[in-house]
């Protein structure tokens, strides 16, 4: 999923490589953010590409329906993408639990994404660690279900939105500890400033290990357009707040 991540944003750069091929599912992404850092409008976005690819549908989790489609132009204009979003909103998590389980009783094709918002919401209702990590696994055994359906030239991505806060307890810093090891490929979201109508984000794409981090800046217009631009590829901390440097970018 860090490369479908990846791809979608280098693609709103200027001069990034133009990759045309659907990716391999690879392991489970986290998005990590404050309230309005754009997590929603990423998982949306990841749902629009893979849709367009010609695989099976999307499957995208939340506790309620969006209130509006983050973007309303280009992709998310398109019919055929979006009949491929099949939205699902359990209300609890012990009906997402449930809605999971059963997960193996579906009919038609296998989803090729599995995509969940909001995740904090639903681990309120957990008040043992070992609950949330049991809601982990499941999110896992449930894509790696979908992927054995596919088959061999199939496969189905895992990516989750979890919205953190500015001054997190020992508990939340517990949580966020235990779901790494289930997602260890993060990427931390930042907003930077605000203008009327537009939310400017850094996106800060960390894999776990000693891989590097790479750094975009994310514009998200009030059309719901997304500009990015790459401003570095650099060892550190993905929460940290350094790393800027310049670029160009256009829309995606």
């Amino acid at each position: 999923m860090a490369e479908l991540l990846r791809r979608m944003l280098n693609a709103g750069c200027a001069g990034g490589p133009a990759e045309e091929n659907a990716v391999d599912a690879g392991p489970p992404l986290m998005l990590l953010g404050g309230l309005g850092s754009g997590k929603t409008a990423l998982l949306f976005a990841a749902a629009l590409e893979v849709a367009g690819e010609g695989r099976g549908p999307v499957l995208f989790l939340a506790r309620r329906p969006l209130q509006s489609l983050p973007f309303r132009s280009g992709a998310a204009l398109d019919p055929l993408r979006l009949q491929k979003i099949h939205f699902q909103y359990p209300p609890s998590t012990r009906k997402l639990f449930r809605f999971l389980c059963s997960a193996h009783e579906a009919r038609g094709p296998a989803p090729a994404l599995l995509l969940l918002d909001c995740l904090e919401e639903y681990l309120t209702e957990c008040h043992q660690p070992q609950e949330a990590a049991h809601l982990a696994a499941l999110l896992l055994d449930t894509a790696a279900h979908f992927s054995h359906r596919a088959g061999p030239r199939g496969g189905c991505g895992l990516m989750v939105a979890l919205q953190t806060q500015d001054e997190a307890d020992s508990g939340d810093t517990l949580q966020l500890a235990l779901l790494q090891r289930y997602f260890p490929s993060c990427c931390w979201l930042q907003p930077i400033a605000s203008d009327p109508g537009q939310r400017h984000l850094r996106a800060c794409l960390e894999l776990g290990g000693p891989d590097p981090q790479t750094v975009w800046s994310v514009t998200l217009g009030p059309d719901g357009s997304m500009t990015v631009t790459l401003l570095s590829t650099e060892m550190g901390n993905p929460s940290s707040d350094k790393a800027t440097s310049s670029g160009v970018g256009q829309s995606l």
